[in-house]
């Protein structure tokens, strides 16, 4: 009986150590506009920060079709893998899922309808729109500004 008692307390510790650890590597990223404005392009902070959004056919990773990882431009979490990549016709790059816990969504009523609008879970910053018009496995199209992304390859 001693033996299951310790086997479940070492279990629960490890747990709570692992679930400490993604809430330190998600811990939020705070930095003054000031600082924004010095790390980030025009066209960056724009997006990022602004929440605008950059014109179709702009971004040079539409046309990236490399194995590797699109990271947040603000901050270099990791947000999509190319493996998900896929070609929607919208003009921007788009995924059909997400890197879990990365993500974090709000509903956007700046258009006339509501959208559900993502943005960085640790920097906060804006990365584009979810829509459900996308392909298996999810149906989902996370479509997303070119600018707020940096492509890492695969080594």
């Amino acid at each position: 009986m001693q033996r299951r008692t310790w086997i479940k307390q070492i279990s629960l510790g490890l747990l709570a150590l692992t679930s400490a650890t993604k809430l330190w590597a998600l811990e939020k990223l705070q930095r003054t506009d000031t600082e924004w404005k010095q790390q980030l392009t025009q066209g960056q902070y724009y997006i990022l920060r602004d929440e605008g959004t950059e014109a179709r056919w702009s971004s040079d990773l539409n046309n990236e079709h490399r194995d590797g990882q699109y990271i947040c431009a603000g901050c270099e979490l990791p947000m999509f893998v190319s493996e998900t990549k896929y070609e929607s016709g919208s003009g921007w790059p788009s995924f059909y899922d997400h890197i879990e816990g990365h993500i974090e969504t709000k509903r956007d009523f700046k258009m006339i309808w509501p959208r559900t609008e993502y943005h960085c879970a640790r920097c906060g910053g804006h990365q584009g729109h979810v829509f459900d018009d996308g392909p298996e496995p999810t149906g989902q199209r996370w479509c997303n500004n070119g600018l707020a992304l940096k492509f890492v390859p695969r080594a």
